[in-house]
């Protein structure tokens, strides 16, 4: 981070709020993290002494704890640098068709992944965020989906003991 004069020239800096929105968006999905973690049932894997509920509350205290340095840096003038990507153009406007995709692709997956179950959903989430991000091979997209998609089920059941939801296909999986 760099600091950055609280004025220029005479002219007061006026706060960037884009970074209190990020640290509220923080505090909210740290505390609600942190919430699911705890409110969590057990008894998954009785062989694991950590259990599902580490990650969670983990993750959500490392949230708050960076919106509550972000926080402090932010009126200080604190900023990140700018990317020195040679790939990345900091002129381009976002591209929200895209963000406005991926996150109907995710909302999807949501409403679908209890009646269709994760295999089949799942499948179809990875496979479309590949063809939204820009690969034109579907098929590919779509096998690329299937093995990601079983894979994850089988380490989330076989290796936590994690069941995630089969679906239409329960008792095939």
């Amino acid at each position: 981070m760099t600091d950055v004069p609280n004025t220029q020239q005479g002219t007061e800096i006026r706060p960037d709020w884009a970074q209190y929105i990020v640290c509220a968006v923080m505090v909210v999905v740290g505390g609600f993290l942190i919430y699911d973690g705890v409110s969590m049932p057990g008894g998954y894997a009785e062989v694991d002494p950590v259990g599902p509920r580490l990650f969670p509350i983990a993750i959500g205290v490392g949230l708050l704890a960076m919106a509550v340095v972000l926080a402090v840096a932010i009126p200080r003038g604190l900023r990140g640098e700018a990317d020195a990507g040679e790939d990345i153009d900091p002129d381009m406007p976002s591209d929200w068709r895209t963000v406005g995709l991926l996150v109907g692709l995710f909302v999807l997956l949501i409403v679908l992944v209890e009646p269709l179950g994760w295999a089949i959903a799942g499948a179809l989430f990875f496979a479309g965020c590949a063809t939204v991000l820009g690969s034109r091979h579907y098929v590919r997209n779509i096998a690329i989906g299937v093995v990601l998609a079983v894979g994850t089920f089988y380490a989330f059941y076989s290796g936590l003991g994690i069941p995630l939801p089969a679906g239409i296909l329960d008792g095939i999986l």
